[in-house]
């Protein structure tokens, strides 16, 4: 049966057009599911019982709450929500001083096969419904504390388009959720053609992971370097005008011995050259099965003071929840290969 919850106000629309409903009943109805977060269709009071029937003969709610909640002693929390059978996403809540962010999943596994990447060695299983993205904000035992919202979980988010547009509009809507397109950050691999669209059609902040300026060693980090350099992704960028208020990142991991020299530095200043931007440096942490190694606190500090000093404006992102499954895609490998295991 088909979720309520997740559907856009055009959707709404079609959806009371088509079981006869007045047409005020969409707003009614995102009201509830977006404003109020009713947990019932026949808790939509100002609906008559008659329209309230015919939405329950067609339609479910949707909303899933997490089977698994890991906590950390810094006050991180990682959520796991089932996504069909034996299937699971993770959503990490982060909170820090007066800023709580939650980083959304988009996809079930992913297919780009970053070698760094935990959720990539997974594969690709499904993608997720609008609902299923949104779902994650609206089920967060936290979400009354949340300020921003990074999709930057399990998935490539340019590589479920249609659905992360959609959840984007129910998050920054007047009719859902109301939240500034300011909070709302989206990380890319770079799918050019999806990045131009999302570029296009909203407001929200875009986060690039680009993690070397050198095409050969990101094709072997990266394969998508294949499809889609890091040249025509900047290409891209560079011919829109972002604004004042809207913001262009960069998620830079550094691997010891790869890509953290000087070497590394000059190359990024000239190939950012122009760009109004900032770079998030990323600690590495390991996972099962891969040669990469984190860069040292030496290089991390003499990498971020050497862009610095060229102007770019560099960050190096804390690490959080170290104890409890961090890295994006061991919780829910965790769990898969659980339900995989043979029952003795």
């Amino acid at each position: 049966m088909d979720t309520l919850f997740g559907k856009t106000f055009v959707a709404l629309q079609q959806i009371t057009h088509d079981l006869g409903l007045p047409a005020f009943a969409a707003r009614q109805i995102a009201d509830w599911l977006y404003k109020k977060q009713v947990d019932s269709i026949d808790s939509m009071t100002n609906l008559s019982k008659a329209a309230r029937q015919k939405l329950s003969e067609a339609y479910e709610l949707g909303i899933t709450a997490p089977t698994n909640e890991q906590a950390s002693k810094d006050g991180t929390k990682k959520y796991l929500f089932p996504a069909g059978c034996n299937r699971y996403i993770e959503a990490a809540y982060i909170p820090d001083r007066q800023r709580a962010t939650l980083c959304v999943s988009s996809q079930v596994g992913c297919k780009m096969g970053c070698l760094f990447c935990m959720t990539g060695k997974q594969g690709f299983q499904s993608q997720l419904t609008t609902g299923q993205i949104v779902n994650q904000i609206r089920s967060l035992p936290e979400r009354e504390k949340l300020t921003n919202i990074v999709y930057m979980g399990m998935g490539e988010p340019f590589d479920n388009l249609e659905n992360v547009m959609q959840s984007l509009e129910i998050l920054t809507a007047d009719w859902g959720y109301g939240m500034s397109p300011r909070r709302i950050t989206v990380s890319t691999i770079g799918i050019v053609p999806a990045m131009r669209h999302f570029i296009e059609n909203s407001q929200c902040h875009l986060a690039v992971s680009l993690h070397t300026p050198f095409h050969e060693e990101r094709l072997k980090l990266m394969p998508v370097e294949n499809v889609y350099p890091a040249a025509d992704v900047l290409d891209l960028l560079r011919s829109f005008d972002f604004g004042r208020q809207r913001r262009i990142s960069f998620e830079y991991i550094l691997f010891r011995g790869i890509n953290d020299t000087p070497r590394h530095v000059n190359a990024l200043v000239r190939i950012l050259n122009g760009l109004r931007c900032r770079i998030n440096l990323i600690r590495f942490h390991p996972i099962p099965d891969t040669p990469l190694q984190c860069s040292s606190e030496d290089t991390i500090a003499a990498f971020r003071e050497g862009l610095m000093k060229k102007g770019i404006r560099t960050t190096v992102r804390a690490s959080r929840g170290q104890d409890i499954f961090a890295a994006c895609g061991l919780l829910s490998t965790k769990a898969l290969v659980k339900q995989q295991a043979p029952d003795f």
